[in-house]
């Protein structure tokens, strides 16, 4: 027997339905459902009346749950009575943009504090991030978090916001947003991935029916066409060493700007996994250089 339906027994008595539990472990309220039935199999007796709209836990139930609470708790003792630093193998998604800004620091402080930990760093966008960590194909992802503001089954954990401007090249006259964006071909940042969605939605808001020159994928492909005099771009604030090498400008949007937020996130039943939070304190740090 898996500890998991135990956690998820637990999970049901202390919520009220398999509804939320469900929303509590990260499953379906199907996939609840179907773990009670194995319980209920194992221990050979009922754990639930379900006679009424929500299943009511039986007296076994909930003297179960109790004896999972107690143990639970008990564990989580001895794991923070360990003096050993966290260690093991770390699946980590990340988007293209947060392997600049944050990976090199975060990489850094875990080596230092928890040189243990080995990451295996697996590069995408946003949406398939998620769906790998879902699917659990990674274990943590640094994404930006979506305009729906992302699943609350999921941990979220916010690390840098970013403010998007207009990037033009260095010799342009000056002007307003509005203005540039009227008289200049605007390079937009594919709409794959929630910063394009951003940028697509101020710029059309802006100028409603704007068409763009090109759709681009990668901001940096972006930078070096701004910088070639083919066009503008509304883009996340830029590292300092991109702007440089391409001699670009920016020129900010003001109050209306939209904002992106670089979050760590992760399942909710992966909550207090010591090598997690771990990885997750490094990031945190590094976000605060």
């Amino acid at each position: 027997m898996k500890m998991q339906l135990l956690a998820t027994l637990s999970a049901v008595v202390q919520q009220g339905s398999f509804a939320q539990a469900a929303e509590q472990v990260n499953l379906t309220p199907s996939a609840v459902s179907l773990q009670m039935k194995q319980l209920e199999q194992y221990f050979g007796q009922p754990l639930f009346d379900r006679s009424a709209r929500n299943a009511r836990p039986t007296a076994f139930a909930i003297e179960l749950a109790a004896v999972v609470e107690r143990s639970l708790a008990e564990l989580e003792s001895m794991r923070h009575a360990s003096d050993t630093a966290p260690a093991g193998n770390v699946r980590l998604g990340i988007t293209e943009s947060a392997m600049t800004t944050l990976l090199p620091q975060a990489f850094a402080q875990l080596q230092r504090n928890a040189p243990g930990i080995a990451l295996q760093i697996d590069r995408g966008t946003t949406p398939d991030l998620l769906q790998s960590l879902k699917a659990g194909r990674v274990d943590a992802a640094l994404v930006v978090r979506p305009l729906s503001g992302g699943s609350s089954r999921l941990l979220w954990t916010p690390l840098l916001r970013e403010q998007f401007v207009l990037v033009v090249p260095a010799g342009m006259a000056p002007g307003t947003a509005k203005q540039i964006l009227s008289n200049s071909p605007w390079i937009r940042l594919h709409r794959s991935v929630v910063a394009g969605q951003m940028a697509a939605r101020y710029v059309n808001q802006l100028l409603p029916q704007r068409q763009p020159l090109v759709d681009v994928p990668g901001i940096d492909a972006i930078v070096a066409m701004v910088a070639a005099g083919l066009g503008v771009s509304v883009l996340p604030r830029i590292r300092y060493q991109l702007r440089d090498a391409y001699g670009v400008r920016e020129i900010p949007l003001g109050r209306g700007a939209p904002v992106r937020q670089i979050c760590m996130v992760r399942r909710g039943a992966d909550a207090g996994m010591r090598n997690l939070d771990a990885v997750e304190q490094a990031f945190v740090a590094s976000a605060g250089m």
